[in-house]
């Protein structure tokens, strides 16, 4: 199965959920693949003990363009069952190479499938932006995560991005599926973060996790030694909250 983990609006909790989502199932014994389609790689280094792949370090770039095998550019992660495919600066070029491409929404697609059959999970990082390469992570998809922060501005944009998929799944990808959208950065403290996930609940029935991801300063200490929250500290509350919306990902299938 292919998730696309996708929200054009920075700074709602993209990267964290989808190498703490797939931390939690790699953990749980299954082979993933998580494939970092930003160029600005924070889904690499956060699984990678804080380090950076190198300057000549093959990239999901050169696995969309220049047929590059997922299995010759994969890393090995911190996390046991859990490989990646790097992101980087060269995917910052791909979108714009990708405009003049044959088949350019398809092209990561076509180099996922023969990997989906070594790893039953895979999980794109897709950037905070509805680009080529966002789309490629949509036409490549079974299913689509969709993180939503609890605060004021939770709706702006949201309602495009339900439009791309819509548009994506009517034109290139018939299959493609909500899995569902995870509300990140809850404060209870706070009245808005309960107004917004009723919100949001009320303008998308059926689709909100039951899981909401509590703001939480282990959250943002994990990125600094290139480890997911759920082994950073495994017992804060943000890390059993990506357990249960791990488990609730895998159990919507």
């Amino acid at each position: 199965m292919i998730y696309a983990v996708a929200n054009q609006k920075g700074g709602v909790g993209k990267t964290t959920t989808t190498i703490n989502i797939a931390a939690c199932i790699a953990a749980a014994g299954h082979r993933v693949l998580l494939v970092d389609a930003d160029a600005q790689a924070n889904a690499s280094s956060g699984v990678l003990g804080g380090a950076r792949p190198g300057a000549d370090a093959l990239t999901t770039a050169d696995v969309m363009l220049d047929g590059v095998s997922t299995t010759q550019a994969s890393l090995t992660t911190v996390v046991p069952r859990l490989d990646l495919l790097p992101g980087g600066a060269p995917l910052a070029g791909a979108a714009v190479e990708l405009v003049g491409r044959e088949g350019r929404e398809g092209l990561l697609r076509a180099v996922l499938q023969p990997a989906a059959a070594q790893y039953p999970y895979v999980f794109i990082d897709c950037p905070p932006s509805l680009d080529l390469i966002t789309v490629n992570g949509l036409v490549a998809a079974d299913r689509v995560v969709v993180p939503v922060q609890c605060e004021y501005y939770a709706l702006e944009g949201l309602s495009r991005l339900m439009e791309t998929v819509s548009e994506v799944r009517a034109r290139l990808n018939p299959s493609l599926v909500i899995s569902g959208l995870l509300m990140t950065m809850h404060d209870p403290r706070t009245r808005i973060s309960g107004e917004v996930v009723n919100e949001v609940r009320a303008h998308f029935p059926g689709l909100v996790f039951d899981t909401i991801v509590p703001r939480n300063v282990r959250v943002t200490e994990s990125p600094s030694f290139g480890e997911p929250v759920v082994r950073y500290d495994p017992q804060c509350a943000a890390a059993e909250a990506y357990q249960q919306a791990a488990m609730e990902v895998m159990a919507r299938g």
